[in-house]
């Protein structure tokens, strides 16, 4: 039987419990109930590609098998579906485009395509500039290479983060640092074969 990392109804788990939270964006600074979902999923998402990164490392899955389980998984996430309110549909949006750099950085590092030397916070200044000059597919470019540093093991600086304006960028990002947060969390997908990624969360 072959196995799974990711699943259509564990995305559409996760959609029922976004649409179950009644999410809505906050009209002031005070925290919305509801909110917590989009990172759990968020993290779920990433530990689905962290094992399939994992398998690869061991051996398990050429590089070539783990590439396209990684695009199933990226399938999963973009698919079309109902629409969920609003303010919920605009935090998904926001969601996706975070993943959009997590997708690609699993990618290029399991291909090695990525700049391997330059400071990281020198290539996310490089990264905000060629977004700044609308140069959008540049600014993605490099920062999924940072993406790939990032699950080599590399950090991004606090700092930096902590320096970021609200634009393109920034929300490529979060997914990055995600990455490293998941990462730091729990190691377990390390050893996990994805076999139960399919039961309901």
């Amino acid at each position: 039987m072959k196995e799974e990392f990711y699943t259509d109804k564990r995305w559409l788990n996760w959609m029922n419990k976004v649409k179950d939270s009644k999410f809505s964006l906050p009209e002031s600074d005070e925290k919305t109930a509801g909110g917590a979902v989009f990172v759990y999923i968020m993290d779920d998402v990433i530990l689905a590609c962290l094992k399939v990164i994992a398998r690869w490392e061991r051996k398990v899955l050429p590089a070539e098998e783990a590439i396209a389980e990684l695009d199933n998984i990226r399938k999963i996430v973009y698919q079309d579906h109902e629409s969920l309110g609003e303010d919920a549909d605009l935090m998904l949006d926001s969601l996706k485009t975070s993943l959009a750099a997590v997708f690609v950085s699993c990618q290029r590092f399991i291909e090695e395509s990525y700049d391997k030397e330059t400071p990281l916070p020198q290539m996310i200044q490089e990264a905000v500039e060629a977004e700044q000059a609308e140069k959008i597919d540049e600014a993605f470019d490099i920062l999924s290479q940072v993406g790939a540093r990032v699950i080599g093991g590399e950090t991004v600086p606090e700092e930096v983060l902590a320096e970021m304006q609200y634009s393109l960028a920034a929300e490529l990002l979060d997914g990055i640092d995600a990455i490293s947060a998941a990462m730091i969390g729990d190691d377990s997908y390390k050893e996990d074969d994805g076999t139960e990624c399919g039961e309901e969360v």
